[in-house]
């Protein structure tokens, strides 16, 4: 590499990986505190940087929460679309994701609130932009294997617009609502032992009712 290019690489090195710390700080802090009221001048210090950088960046603190709903759910679509297209057996495609989708609810336990707020109180056009990058593909791929299970004589026929409210409600509640279950079974934290205790049995329950019937 040549000294201009050099020259020019590296700042630009430099300023992704100041946006990416940002994005990380403001991801840890609210799973730390358990609030996306997270201020960006904490955001700004966990990071290490100055909190007018923030801005340099993304705008604002609603521009900062955007991309990271993008960085998180960018991900997570990928995934999912790559599971559609794999040459399994509906049950066992079904069965990967319910799993995927509480691992990532684990991993980023603001996840939903963020993008229920998103949609709640952004613009009209930032909502559009959201439906369509990254719910409707969601949608798509429940439509498609709910379709294959029941051609595979798997599945029983549901809509699968309510089946995306069903699958997302049971993946994330567990996560939204700690409190809850601080309060009423004195669980402050969700371990992997826990973790995997509810995959198991929210699995159970929603491929109980999604199974065709003999």
């Amino acid at each position: 590499m040549n000294s201009k290019v050099a020259a020019v690489t590296a700042p630009l090195q430099e300023r992704a990986s100041t946006r990416d710390d940002l994005l990380t700080a403001a991801s840890e802090l609210m799973c730390e505190r358990d609030t996306l009221l997270v201020p960006i001048i904490d955001i700004a210090a966990k990071a290490g940087v100055n909190s007018a950088l923030v801005k340099y960046y993304f705008g604002n603190k609603s521009g900062l929460m955007r991309a990271l709903l993008h960085r998180d759910l960018a991900e997570a679509v990928t995934q999912l679309e790559a599971l559609v297209e794999m040459d399994i057996r509906p049950t066992a495609k079904m069965r990967y994701h319910l799993s995927g989708l509480v691992n990532m609810y684990f991993k980023y336990p603001y996840l939903q609130r963020l993008l229920t707020a998103t949609m709640r109180d952004e613009t009209e056009e930032v909502r559009r932009n959201m439906i369509k990058s990254y719910i409707e593909p969601i949608h798509d791929a429940y439509k498609r294997m709910i379709s294959e299970g029941v051609a595979a004589g798997e599945f029983q026929s549901v809509d699968y617009k309510f089946f995306y409210f069903i699958v997302i409600g049971a993946c994330d509640q567990i996560f939204s609502s700690r409190e809850v279950l601080n309060y009423m079974h004195g669980v402050d934290r969700i371990d992997d032992d826990i973790r995997r205790s509810y995959t198991e049995q929210m699995i159970a329950v929603i491929l109980g009712g999604l199974m065709a019937r003999s």
